[in-house]
Formats: C-alpha cells, structure tokens, sequence
C-alpha cells in the first residue's frame, strides 16, 4: 500500500472494509497470575508483573517483547459511570478456616479465600427491592459534575487524552497512533454485578419497572459523561460498551426483556455517537451471545468483542452469514491453544484465514491470557499472525 499505515489507520480500513497494510496483532489482556509466573520464568521483571494495567506503560513495554501491537479492550477513554460514591470496602465476618465476608464498594458481600484467583462466590446483595435501590443506590447513580471534575476519567495509556485543570476540554496527545475509543459503559452488566445473577433473574420477572428505572438511572450517567466529552472536542474513532450478561449456554437475560428495555439505551447512545461520526461500536461480552446479537445490531452495536470460543465454538462465520456486513467482530481466537504447542497455533490461524477474508474482522485472543499460558507460544504467536495477514 506504499507507507506503512499507523495502529488508528489500520483498525479503521479494517472494521470499515477498506484496503489496510496489513492486521492490528491485538491482545486482551493477562491473568495477573500469568504475569507472576513469566516473572518466575525470568521473562520480565517482578515489576513489571506487579505493575502491570490494561494500556499502561508496562504493557506496552511487554507488546515490544512479545510482538503485539497493543491491547484493544483497554484501550478506551470514559468519564466515571459507577457509584458515587461507593460503599466503604467492611470485613462483615471473619470464619475459623481464615476467610472472610467482605462487603466490597458495591455493596456485595463477598467470600475472601487467601487461595482463590478468580471471581469470589457471592454471599448477600444489598440491592433487593424497591427500598434498598431508594435508600442505598439510586442517588448514588446520578449524574453530577463532580464525575467529571472531581473524579478520575479513566484515560489509557496516560498520554492519550489530556484533561485540563479547568475540566471543559479534552487535548488529542496521541503520540502511539493508537485509534481513539469512547468507553461507554453498560446497560444492564454494570446492575448484573450489584444484583447477582439470580437476583437479577427474579427482578426481571418479579418487579420490571424497578429494573427499567434502575437500567434507565445508570444509562443517563453514561449518556451525559459521554455527551459531555464529544461536546467539548473529543471525536472517537470508536466506542466501547461493556456487558458480559451471557454464559456457555446463552443470555443471563431474557432477550425479550433486553429488546425492550436495554435496545432503546443503546440506540440513544450509537445514534449520540453516529451524530459525532463514530461509527464503529463494538460490545464486550463474554459467552454463548448468539440470541442478543440481533438485538446489539439494532441498537446500533456493530462490533462484537471477544467472541468466546469456548464450547460452543463461537465464530463471526455464521453471524456474518446471518446478518451481512453491518457485523463486524473482533476477537474469535482460542487462547488456550497458546497453553498448547506450535501445531495448536498453526492450526487456529488457519481457521482465521478463511475468517479474515470476510473482511471487517481481526482475530484476538478471546480474553485475558491464562495462567497456563507459554511466553515462547505466544511470541510465535504474533510472528505466525504478521507473515499470515501482511
């Protein structure tokens, strides 16, 4: 193509069908688990293991080493969309075997082991009813100013948008040519967290007005934060929403509920979005997703990220043969094949040949790298991709 494009550049042509040099090399992020045994291994420092973040110095710095380009799902600029403010981090009770119930900021009691490395069990959810949302949470979920001025805008890597003292404008610093990306936040994933999973089933059922006006209440803080960041010059090349409400069997919500009351949240911020000529969305959620994918492409959503292969073989082939070019995806990479051998490598980019060729697509490993995971593996990894897609 004559001179080599930059990050932004190719990211862009790709997802919009247009020519590109060659594919972005994306990653998703490590278990922190991961980073402590390559430390181990002599493969980076105790530092950088223990300094590690999404798009912070560190990661780049291991991109260099391991061949990536950088991380896509960290990569997003969003102005404070939680609890404001949280709830103070309480030991509610302290077991004979160690443990702990730990009520954490928002406002979940949680079981803290000394040996557990993944998502802790969930013991008690203050947020049950109509009085616990009045008393507990919903003014805590209301926009203000201070979520712009006072609070910290979740900016990475930290040269990529600067935020002035003043608080009314936003300066492009972008010196890695990395695209620009809005982080959006979540329609319903943000309450499946303060719920739980079966409280947020029965809710659905039980008392949908309070879940419309719960889902209603924490979409208007994301609205307005991301309003206020385009009225006042930033311009996304792309936007980023979280939900993660799907497991290895389909939607943890009902789809009909989610058309009818999460579809409106989406379209009022792509079309936000479109008005401001962002025009590549894409949606974080892991699991079985095919029923909520239509309902994503309707409001606006046209991006699907990580795109869990998990058991279910998760791929962007039948998705694009169902609904055409509109959806574009990034992600569909099995990463444990890079806890395998060179073969299981070779063997899983030969699969994304046939995937690529679609066009509006990148292959990404689909989630954070596991502990099981070989440094050498996926050094190869990255090489393999650069002579295949360039």
């Amino acid at each position: 193509m004559g001179n080599e494009m930059t990050h932004r550049e190719r990211l862009i042509a790709v997802l919009n069908y247009e020519k590109y040099d060659r594919l972005p090399i994306l990653h998703f992020g490590y278990w922190k688990e991961l980073l402590q045994k390559w430390a181990a291994e002599g493969h980076i420092s105790q530092a950088m293991a223990d300094g590690w973040g999404d798009c912070n110095e560190i990661d780049f710095e291991i991109n260099e080493m391991l061949g990536w380009d950088y991380d896509y799902g960290g990569n997003c600029v969003g102005v404070y969309n939680y609890l404001d403010p949280e709830f103070e981090t309480e030991v509610i009770k302290e077991l004979p075997d160690g443990s702990r119930h730990v009520r954490d900021a928002m406002g979940v009691t949680l079981l803290d082991t000394a040996d557990n490395i993944s998502i802790p069990a969930e013991i008690e959810h203050l947020l049950t009813d109509r009085a616990s949302w009045d008393e507990h949470y919903k003014w805590r979920y209301q926009w203000n100013e201070n979520r712009i001025l006072n609070r910290s805008v979740r900016i990475t890597p930290s040269e990529f948008i600067k935020y002035n003292e003043g608080g009314k404008e936003y300066l492009a610093a972008n010196e890695r040519d990395l695209p620009y990306g809005a982080w959006c936040g979540s329609t319903i994933g943000y309450l499946r967290n303060v719920v739980g999973v079966i409280g947020l089933s029965y809710m659905q059922v039980d008392d949908p007005v309070l879940l419309k006006e719960m889902i209603q209440t924490i979409n208007e803080i994301a609205y307005r934060n991301t309003k206020y960041l385009l009225e006042n010059g930033f311009r996304p090349d792309m936007a980023h929403f979280w939900e993660d409400i799907c497991f290895r069997s389909g939607p943890l919500v009902s789809p009909d509920f989610f058309a009818e009351h999460c579809v409106p949240a989406y379209k009022r911020m792509t079309s936000l979005l479109n008005e401001y000529g962002c025009n590549i969305i894409s949606v974080d959620c892991d699991g079985l997703i095919d029923e909520l994918v239509p309902l994503w492409l309707e409001g606006g959503v046209n991006t699907m990220f990580p795109i869990e292969v998990g058991v279910w073989n998760a791929s962007i082939k039948p998705w694009r043969e169902k609904y055409g070019k509109e959806l574009r995806g990034v992600g569909g990479v099995n990463k444990h094949v890079m806890c395998k051998d060179r073969a299981a490598v070779d063997q899983e980019i030969a699969k994304m040949k046939e995937m690529v060729a679609l066009g509006g697509y990148i292959p990404c490993p689909d989630h954070r790298l596991p502990p099981e995971t070989d440094w050498n593996l996926v050094r190869y990894y990255t090489d393999k991709m650069r002579d295949s897609f360039s």
